[in-house]
């Protein structure tokens, strides 16, 4: 059972490129020293492999929940999905939680998959929570493809749940009405958080859900007292990159309400064009330098500052509706002053309305 004394609070294991996945360890063990209620895995296709990662958290703690954000459908066949999920769900007691997104466009073109579909992501959410239960999968033909027959066994009983990984305004809607949560984007705004919030209850209205059981996860890039270099590799960077990826930055621009010509802008400069990788991974300090003056202050929503002024930006973001805050761009170990602060500030409001 998680008896976290912050189970609304959350961060990445392995944030952003690494070379060091062994890393991820002694994360997931000060993550859960901290007393925060999860961690969670965005799987890169290099050293970030989902089921490796996960498991050697899942380890190495015993009480902390261990979730990805994101893997994809597509990328596994479903019954090695299931098969890896269940595996990961039973070697910890029910710890583990499947974040699943579509994939970035050009990624699944480079990797010669097709794209994922709303009617694809339903299927597979069917054919993993049949398998979990014991049930079987007969004579399925749908866009999940054929599949002639998958068990993984009458005695599964396993309840994962799942979340959607995504932040297009069509996307939110559906998450609403199919999953158990929703894990948002970094560099939402304040209106975009609260407009998100807005599409997930609709969606799960329309579908005959409660909205309230849906949890909504804030995605907050946290950089404490950050140097100039800190600030350009954490934050800079990060949004660059997001930037960077055609029709990937569009659905943020929209939901949040900004001005698309900055966007325009930005990729055709010469530097940005230049690119021959992810920005975050090959840009230099002097390449980001030049692109900070691109990319609008605004646009970079994120917790800056003293522990004490990121902790109250932390607590702005649950109280603009998220149900729970996932910290970005920073370690255990650069972020535990800030823990230490909300804590305060969560021991001061209680004091006070006593």
């Amino acid at each position: 059972m998680n008896n976290a004394c912050h189970p609304e609070l959350s961060c990445y294991l392995l944030p952003g490129h690494t070379s060091s996945p062994a890393d991820a360890i002694n994360e997931a063990r000060a993550a859960e020293a901290m007393g925060l209620g999860k961690v969670w895995l965005s799987e890169r296709f290099d050293v970030k492999d989902a089921g490796v990662i996960c498991a050697a958290a899942l380890s190495v703690t015993e009480r902390i929940q261990v979730a990805t954000a994101a893997t994809n459908i597509h990328t596994r066949h479903p019954l090695v999905l299931a098969s890896m999920c269940a595996s990961l769900h039973y070697l910890s007691g029910g710890r583990f939680e499947l974040g699943l997104a579509r994939g970035v466009a050009i990624r699944n073109q480079l990797m010669g998959l097709e794209s994922v579909s709303n009617g694809k992501i339903v299927e597979a959410l069917e054919v993993l929570r049949t398998l979990w239960k014991g049930g079987k999968v007969m004579g399925h033909k749908g866009e999940l493809g054929e599949l002639p027959y998958l068990s993984m066994g009458d005695w599964m009983n396993a309840d994962i749940p799942l979340h959607f990984v995504g932040f297009g305004p069509a996307s939110l809607r559906f998450a609403g009405a199919h999953f158990d949560g929703v894990h948002l984007h970094t560099f939402i705004s304040d209106a975009g958080l609260r407009k998100a919030r807005a599409l997930i209850q609709e969606g799960a209205e329309r579908a005959g859900r409660n909205p309230d059981n849906i949890q909504v996860y804030s995605v907050f890039a946290t950089a404490l007292e950050p140097n100039r270099e800190d600030y350009l590799r954490k934050l800079v960077a990060r949004m660059a990159t997001y930037m960077q990826a055609p029709g990937y930055a569009e659905l943020l621009i929209e939901l949040n309400g900004w001005d698309p010509e900055v966007l325009t802008a930005f990729r055709a400069n010469d530097t940005v064009a230049g690119m021959l990788g992810g920005i975050d991974s090959v840009a230099t300090l002097e390449q980001l330098e030049e692109m900070s003056e691109l990319i609008p202050k605004e646009w970079l929503p994120a917790a800056v500052g003293t522990a004490s002024e990121c902790a109250s930006a932390w607590q702005q973001q649950l109280a603009l509706g998220a149900t729970g805050l996932v910290i970005h761009g920073s370690t255990p170990a650069e972020f535990a002053p800030i823990v230490e602060a909300y804590g305060q500030l969560k021991r001061a409001q209680t004091e006070g309305s006593n």
